[in-house]
């Protein structure tokens, strides 16, 4: 069978599995024969209309590893002489670029892939890889209530969950649709109810109650001063320190003190149980021993990789890179989440020359990520050895079917051959635009790329010229 022939069958391979796992997940589904699993959670933080997901497996059940067949190897020739013509494209500006073999992480064709670049949201890419390598997938983060010092007092405990909500389970929405039960965040509702209940059952119906918001440390506030694509990192939050918990805007509206918010929900909460709260909560540090009255647990780890992957969420990415931090031992704030991650990579074999970062997000424009680093991320998240890593490949969005990807590689885009077939996380800043992710070529061979661009045109073009040479990739054997 000649190339084109490989080509179309792999589509139609491609566009099977996707359409099963849309009906069956409601979300999302795999890249080729190397990635199909089902896909996250909703998040929220870019406001792309998604469904609900049923929980998949462990990753390394549903994600074969990627194959070594030398038979199947592109070429570096090969993929330059493909990429050739679509990397003159004005619009891209400086591009900065690295394609590797997914397999072997051998580099096939890159420029500038050693130079340091700003990443934007690719630098989710390492807070997750980092997060998976130090903590086990079905790791959850708890939040409780204590019992207080004195008779009648009371403390809720921020454990750090950036996905804890008080919205009745029937509101908790993103992009207009609900959430699947199987992924749904801990719910306050829940905690305050169980509170309600040890309290009663101690013959106490008036409380007053603090909130211990101690475990970070460092600054609340992203150093770039963003007021709305992420919320003030704090150890306790609810509904991601929105303004208004039901908003699905792009970039909704925060409140400058998240665990206070958080309280004042509970409060009402515990109210709307018979127990009322005298005075207003009071920030307070509950003891090690205290007896605990009533505990929630977020999402697992890899929940919340795929989730914070397939939607950019900001606020949950300095939240995972928090976790790893203390998993670290080293300080969980902004600069200890930094050297945390950074080690963490370096201990994989992945190259950290030329890695500087300042945040778990990549809203910093201080960041700087290689391509070549990029695309090692992704393929130690690929490899054989390390399986628990999947949920990387698992949470990166679908080209024209889901996250940040849902409405780029459109039929008029000259990259639609590529839709459903390549895997990818976005990074965008003003004058950046970054893609790194996997993509099946017509071979089946799955290859990893990272494109970096920086311009001072608009950013669609940008964009369109980045989906158009992996769109290529897609196509080309490159022999």
């Amino acid at each position: 069978m000649n190339g084109a022939g490989v080509g179309r069958l792999r589509r139609s391979a491609v566009a099977g599995v996707l359409g099963a796992a849309l009906a069956t997940s409601g979300l999302t589904a795999g890249v080729g024969r190397a990635f199909a699993a089902p896909s996250p959670a909703p998040g929220q933080s870019s406001g792309e209309a998604t469904g609900a997901a049923t929980g998949p497996p462990p990753g390394g059940a549903v994600l074969t590893p990627v194959t070594d067949s030398a038979d199947t190897l592109p070429t570096g020739p090969g993929v330059q002489q493909a990429l050739a013509p679509l990397l003159q494209d004005k619009s891209l500006g400086t591009l900065n670029f690295a394609v590797a073999d997914a397999a072997t992480g051998r580099l096939l064709f890159g420029s500038g892939e050693n130079t340091p670049a700003t990443p934007a949201s690719t630098t989710k890419l390492a807070t997750s890889v980092a997060a998976l390598a130090l903590l086990p997938a079905d790791r959850r983060i708890e939040t409780r209530v204590v019992a207080g010092a004195a008779p009648g007092e009371i403390t809720l405990v921020g454990g750090g969950d950036p996905t804890l909500t008080a919205l009745p389970a029937d509101q908790v929405q993103v992009g207009g649709l609900a959430v699947d039960p199987d992924n749904a965040p801990a719910s306050m509702t829940d905690l305050a109810a169980q509170t309600a209940a040890a309290l009663k059952a101690a013959g106490v119906s008036s409380v007053k109650l603090g909130y211990d918001n101690s475990l970070y440390t460092g600054q609340v506030r992203h150093m770039e001063n963003d007021d709305y694509n992420v919320a003030p990192v704090t150890a306790l939050m609810v509904d991601e320190g929105k303004v208004e918990p039901r908003s699905q805007a792009d970039a909704p509206a925060r409140v400058l003190d998240p665990a206070a918010q958080a309280a004042d929900a509970f409060t009402a909460l515990l109210k709307a149980q018979g127990v009322t709260v005298q005075g207003r909560p009071a920030a307070a540090t509950a003891a090690p021993d205290a007896r605990t009255l009533g505990s929630v647990r977020s999402p697992t780890l890899a929940r919340l990789v795929e989730r914070l992957l397939t939607h950019s969420d900001n606020t949950i990415a300095e939240a995972v890179a928090r976790q790893v931090a203390i998993a670290a031992h080293r300080s969980p704030s902004f600069e200890g989440a930094a050297t945390a991650v950074t080690e963490t990579v370096g201990k994989l074999g992945v190259p950290t020359a030329g890695l500087v970062l300042n945040d778990g997000s990549g809203l910093s424009t201080a960041n700087l990520i290689p391509p070549s680093t990029l695309v090692q991320l992704l393929a130690v998240a690929a490899a054989k050895d390390h399986p628990e890593l999947r949920p990387v490949l698992t949470g990166l969005p679908i080209a024209g079917f889901t996250g940040t990807l849902v409405s780029r590689f459109g039929a008029r885009s000259g990259a639609g051959e590529a839709s459903g077939i390549v895997r990818a996380k976005t990074g965008t800043l003003s004058g950046v635009n970054t893609l790194a992710g996997t993509v099946v070529d017509a071979d089946g061979r799955v290859l990893v790329f990272a494109l970096m661009t920086k311009t001072t045109a608009a950013a669609d073009p940008a964009r369109t010229a980045v989906d158009r040479i992996v769109a290529r990739l897609a196509a080309c054997g490159c022999h």
